[in-house]
């Protein structure tokens, strides 16, 4: 019974190293397929997102173009008028190198630029309590 023994218990251990194989190459064969799933739907995803943003890009090149043709149409949407319906000129005079506009707020309005020395009157300083309270009675 040695012998005959001896075989059935090698055959026992192959037939069980067999299973185990088949078992892992099954395992591995549906995880593969699983991923090859995740896969597939990642990239029908990712090409409807390509597509959205392609037809979003389509649309906002017709906007700029359209854009374009109505400023060359009418190119006085970009300048402010010249002149306003009761004949004053508006928009269009440039001043003089040097000179200003009046009541046009210039550096000498800025406390800190006139003043360099000096701080405002308002320093953000708040009064404190008291750190020991009054005892009560």
């Amino acid at each position: 019974m040695a012998k005959g023994g001896k075989l059935v218990a090698g055959l026992v251990v192959i037939g069980f190293v067999g299973v185990l194989f088949v078992l892992y190459a099954a395992d591995r064969l549906l995880k593969a397929r699983a991923q090859t799933r995740r896969l597939r739907a990642m990239s029908t995803r990712l090409d409807a997102a390509t597509a959205r943003a392609e037809e979003q890009q389509e649309h906002r090149q017709e906007a700029a173009q359209a854009s374009a043709a109505l400023t060359s149409f009418m190119p006085a949407i970009k300048q402010p008028p010249l002149t306003v319906p009761d004949g004053k000129r508006r928009g269009a005079a440039r001043l003089k190198p040097g000179r200003e506009r009046k009541g046009a707020k210039g550096a000498q309005d800025h406390g800190s630029a006139a003043r360099p020395g000096r701080r405002s009157g308002r320093t953000g300083e708040h009064p404190v309590r008291p750190t020991d309270p009054a005892p009560r009675p």
